[in-house]
């Protein structure tokens, strides 16, 4: 069985309904919900101890891309994470799990916003099959760390990608 992440939020390649969308709090112009989507991923290969979850956006006009979520240490049987569990106020993460720090600094689901005039971006959610239980991340790290320590932990990753075009 093929190691796969699917979403009942939207199809692969789809666009990303309102409720995803960043929300006005932050100030960028945008008015969605701000909600992170649905995921479900099944067949994890074998000696997978964790998880970690990626939602990077390599069209953002930064020249490095940006980064909207990033989660490490999911237990290995989690199957999946509900609508809105990237919000830390939810309670919906499961526990053990450990959501770092998105591009604004802050730790948790940072809808997309792309700015006016910048076409259509890409946002690539990436599962990996980590193995090890939990990976030494400590609290408040960037995604470039966290992507230097999946480099040797990972077995496996499965990704699933929304499109957005901007105003």
């Amino acid at each position: 069985m093929a190691f796969t992440v699917t979403s009942d939020s939207f199809k692969d390649g789809d666009y990303l309904g309102k409720d995803h969308i960043l929300s006005e709090n932050f100030g960028f112009g945008c008015a969605g919900g701000n909600k992170s989507p649905h995921l479900k991923w099944s067949g994890a290969p074998a000696g997978t101890e964790s998880f970690a979850l990626t939602c990077f956006d390599p069209d953002a006009p930064t020249g490095s891309g940006f980064w909207h979520w990033v989660v490490v240490n999911i237990p290995a049987g989690t199957t999946e994470l509900p609508l809105d569990a990237g919000n830390p106020m939810s309670g919906k993460m499961p526990a053990g799990a450990l959501m770092t720090r998105t591009e604004l600094g802050n730790s948790g689901y940072l809808g997309p916003c792309p700015p006016p005039g910048t076409g259509v971006h890409h946002f690539i959610f990436t599962l990996y099959a980590i193995k090890v239980p939990k990976l030494k991340i400590p609290r408040g790290s960037s995604a470039v760390l966290v992507g230097f320590n999946l480099n040797g932990d990972a077995i496996a990753k499965a990704t699933v990608t929304y499109t957005l075009t901007a105003p």
